[in-house]
């Protein structure tokens, strides 16, 4: 596959993935932002800053380097790219297993981060997709790495691939961009979980080893695995 081949493949699953945010109910107005790697590539793609998702297609997802500077005469160059570039772009350069960044501020997730707070593993769901509690990163500022700085300290050695970043919202990764987008989703799903079981008392915490092993069983065992052919 040629490089152009790999930006537009990267581009036109951007551009598809933000649908699920609006899907899900993770996303206001323009507000939230998908990136994915492009694989052998020192670049990504992301969504352009201030467009409406009705407004999002292939051709005005914006590639950068991983300095967070638009690849000049690239299509889509001409767009802004999103505020978040910046941290996108430090998650690449430090976790060179990730290929897709996603943000947002979904409700019960965020509500979680206002207040500064991990989500806890209380749900064998928690535990199959995340390996224990959701973690809060550190309060930063949009407009530098400094978000960048506070995703990648907080997510490394970490098996969450969710962090809530206090009083902002969630920042998720993934192997790809659809792996990303999956773990905003159930992210938001515990957030929402957890918040109303609270409603009725204390959850209950599932044992640090438990998750572990039920993290291990969800990852490699669950689904469906690709089988060796035997040869005729």
């Amino acid at each position: 596959m040629t490089t152009a081949e790999a930006i537009a493949r990267v581009r036109a699953d951007v551009a598809r993935l933000h649908a699920d945010l609006v899907r899900y109910g993770l996303v206001v107005w323009t507000a939230g932002n998908i990136s994915g790697r492009v694989p052998g590539e020192d670049l990504f793609v992301i969504k352009p800053s201030g467009v409406g998702y009705d407004d999002l297609a292939p051709e005005n997802m914006v590639v950068c380097d991983l300095d967070g500077t638009v690849v000049p005469g690239a299509e889509g160059s001409e767009y802004s790219p999103s505020s978040d570039t910046a941290a996108h772009a430090y998650v690449y350069r430090h976790m060179p297993e990730i290929g897709g960044v996603v943000h947002t501020h979904s409700t019960y997730a965020t509500a979680w981060a206002a207040r500064g707070e991990p989500v806890p593993c209380v749900i064998t769901g928690m535990a199959d997709e995340f390996g224990g509690e959701i973690p809060v990163g550190p309060f930063a500022v949009i407009g530098d790495d400094t978000i960048g700085r506070g995703i990648v300290s907080t997510l490394t050695g970490h098996r969450s691939r969710a962090v809530l970043m206090k009083n902002h919202g969630v920042f998720t990764i993934g192997k790809d961009a659809g792996a990303a987008v999956k773990a905003a989703v159930m992210c938001e799903d515990a957030a929402r979980t957890v918040h109303i079981a609270r409603q009725g008392g204390a959850p209950v915490p599932i044992e640090p080893d438990t998750a572990g092993r039920l993290y291990d069983r969800y990852q490699n065992v669950y689904g469906q695995r690709e089988q060796t052919q035997r040869k005729n």
